[in-house]
């Protein structure tokens, strides 16, 4: 079961292991990024980040989105950690039970914006953002759980 799906371009790091995952319950963290999952360096890199007695499965989107919809994930606690708003897009539009999406941290590229202290978007992340939301994906911003929950659209 996916507890939450988030958009955080560092993938696993402090917040994640810290705050998300005691706080949600999670066993299993799932990053879904087809860069990484063929490093072997990045790969050992997130493992260390990774929390104690938490399982890390780092998968391309495609293997992703399959063991998504599988049953082998129906099990777990599952916090699922992409890079972009494009993955996030993809993979929700793939995987039916991805009904929200966390956006945690995307820094800024030539022509972003900031539309919070830790989010960058740019007109093609603005038109995922519309499209997601037209598609009854809630969208919201909140950097650790005892945030209050800021809705994207109205920020863009």
């Amino acid at each position: 079961m996916i507890k939450l799906t988030r958009i955080d371009d560092r993938l696993v790091h402090g917040q994640v292991a810290f705050t998300w995952v005691p706080s949600l319950g999670i066993d299993c963290l799932v990053v879904a990024n087809d860069k990484v999952a063929s490093d072997e360096f990045l790969k050992l890199t997130l493992g260390l980040a990774k929390p104690a007695r938490t399982q890390l499965m780092i998968k391309s989107l495609k293997e992703s989105i399959t063991f998504l919809n599988s049953e082998k994930s129906k099990a777990l606690k599952i916090l699922l950690l992409v890079s972009s708003i494009k993955d996030a897009a993809l993979l929700s539009a793939q995987v039916p039970e991805i009904r929200s999406v966390n956006f945690g941290g995307i820094r800024g590229k030539e022509g972003s914006k900031l539309i919070s202290k830790a989010i960058a978007v740019n007109d093609d992340d603005i038109t995922l953002i519309r499209q997601l939301a037209d598609d009854g994906i809630e969208l919201e911003i909140r950097q650790v759980p005892s945030d209050t929950k800021r809705f994207v659209q109205s920020l863009i």
